[in-house]
């Protein structure tokens, strides 16, 4: 499939939500490509199709609306995370009738190796989530693979940091958010160290190359700027000695 299509596709589902009065906004590597067109020649180099599968996210008071939406649109809720457990109250997974396509559907937030919360964030964009948020679901990983590093790059690469959310990455919000959990600061100080060894590997143009690290500094300032909590202060004492991060659990759908 190509990106165009996809994307059509993506827009489609964000524009039907919307008419319905609602907010749902696509999130990951999807969203990144999105709000990058002028790297379009790079993610093609770094043979970064797309997959078939959307990410989405909007509020747990639009649960059902969401719900029905995607009825409507031929895709089939998958049973076991419709159920009132847990999972299934922060999260809904749908197949397409054939079983080649995938959306899932987060519910006020995103909970893996850290959690990212929405609250009154999902009006700031459109079709994607806020670029903050787009950068932070990829520095949460833990154990975060090459294209999840790609995908910030490319991401620092076409939009600045400044103080908000208009096509600029909000350093404010950024740093607040891991002003509240050391162990949210962590993984995300170390995966920009990696950030900094990898603009090397890519073939970025030298310009990029440098607006990239440039970029991850003046993060770096807005982070270390932060004042930090009571709690993290805390925390940060105890250190890497006990886990900072949740387990995330894969689902294997069937």
């Amino acid at each position: 499939m190509h990106f165009e299509e996809f994307e059509k596709d993506i827009r489609r589902i964000v524009s039907e939500a919307e008419g319905r009065q609602f907010p749902l906004r696509i999130m990951g590597g999807a969203a990144i490509r999105i709000h990058c067109p002028n790297h379009k020649e790079l993610f093609e180099h770094l043979k970064r199709d797309p997959k078939c599968d959307m990410d989405f996210v909007t509020y747990s008071k639009f649960r059902t609306a969401t719900k029905k939406l995607l009825v409507d649109l031929g895709y089939v809720p998958y049973v076991s995370l419709m159920l009132t457990g847990a999972t299934g109250r922060q999260r809904q997974i749908y197949n397409d009738k054939e079983g080649n396509r995938a959306i899932d559907v987060f519910l006020d937030e995103l909970e893996m190796s850290h959690v990212i919360e929405f609250s009154g964030r999902l009006e700031e964009d459109s079709p994607t989530i806020p670029l903050a948020e787009l950068l932070l679901q990829k520095l949460q990983i833990v154990q975060i693979n090459e294209k999840d590093i790609q995908d910030a790059i490319i991401l620092l690469a076409e939009h600045g940091v400044g103080r908000t959310d208009t096509e600029e990455l909000n350093g404010p919000f950024i740093a607040g958010a891991l002003g509240n959990q050391w162990g949210f600061y962590y993984t995300v100080s170390e995966n920009m160290e990696k950030l900094k060894e990898f603009t090397s590997r890519y073939p970025l143009s030298e310009d990029d190359r440098r607006t990239v690290l440039e970029r991850v500094a003046k993060l770096e300032e807005f982070i270390e700027n932060q004042p930090k909590t009571l709690q993290w202060k805390l925390r940060a004492r105890v250190g890497t000695s006990t886990k900072w991060y949740n387990g995330v659990e894969e689902i294997q759908r069937v």
